[in-house]
């Protein structure tokens, strides 16, 4: 394990430690609304500020971009870029699937490393470019199904600004009901494609994602042998809002409905 994932694991597991300890405990004043329907807490800014903390003593020339606000502007030309904590709205509402995400690139745009972590369950999923992803230590695969009424798809659903693709958006999701044995919606894209690149669910679709959702997740996915583009079909997915995840037969098939019901 490189330092970059070692210190992104300390750090993820230091954040999870927070969300445990506040877990069912929240009181209304430690919530507040960013815009609407998009809400913070003081557990998400306690947990950016702690994973900042320990990766810029660690990598003080690198820069950061986090969710909750933490811009730092380094000279090394890498980025971490990290969700505190994915899921606010479950956490909100004492439902139990939320994560901290953290992951690495360089300047040219490629994932280094990335770290998903679910305090809840303690699966912690690592992957670093080129070394293969891991869930607590064992590697992991995407899915090897091939049969259309056997797969699980994960999706995210349109909650906000969403007049303008809500049609397309049921439209996709209708054909791929019909072509699979069932859609999951746990509300964080980080544990979805975590769950993508173990092969427990066969693949994950999301529009207007921000890098922070879904940056480590990308690379687990694709260290486990999956494919990742956008909804047009290219690989840099830093240049849209959106996320289609799989393996060799069921990334197709996403990519296929998404040309189908998106213009971007």
């Amino acid at each position: 394990m490189s330092r970059e994932l070692e210190c992104a694991v300390r750090a993820a597991r230091a954040a999870g430690a927070i969300t445990l300890e506040k877990f069912g405990e929240l009181s209304h004043p430690e919530i507040q609304v960013k815009e609407f329907k998009d809400f913070v807490t003081e557990v998400d800014k306690a947990c950016e500020a702690l994973i900042s903390s320990i990766i810029s003593e660690s990598f003080p020339r690198d820069s950061m971009l986090c969710e909750e606000g933490t811009i730092i502007s380094g000279a090394s030309g890498r980025t971490w870029i990290v969700d505190p904590l994915d899921g606010t709205l479950n956490f909100i509402h004492s439902f139990p699937v939320f994560a901290i995400s953290i992951a690495l690139k360089d300047s040219s745009g490629e994932l280094l490393a990335g770290v998903v972590y679910q305090p809840v369950l303690q699966e912690l999923f690592t992957a670093q470019r080129g070394e293969g992803a891991y869930l607590n230590g064992k590697r992991i695969s995407i899915s090897s199904r091939s049969n259309n009424e056997s797969f699980l798809f994960a999706t995210g659903l349109p909650f906000k600004e969403y007049s303008h693709y809500l049609e397309s958006y049921i439209g996709m999701l209708k054909e791929v009901i019909e072509e699979s044995a069932g859609i999951r919606r746990a509300g964080s894209a980080a544990i979805d494609l975590a769950y993508t690149a173990c092969g427990r669910f066969d693949g994950f679709w999301e529009y207007k994602l921000f890098p922070w959702d879904f940056a480590a997740g990308v690379l687990l996915v694709r260290e486990a042998g999956g494919v990742v583009t956008n909804f047009g079909g290219e690989s840099d997915v830093f240049k849209k809002q959106s996320i289609l995840a799989g393996s060799t037969i069921t990334h197709p098939l996403l990519l296929e409905k998404a040309l189908k019901h998106f213009t971007t």
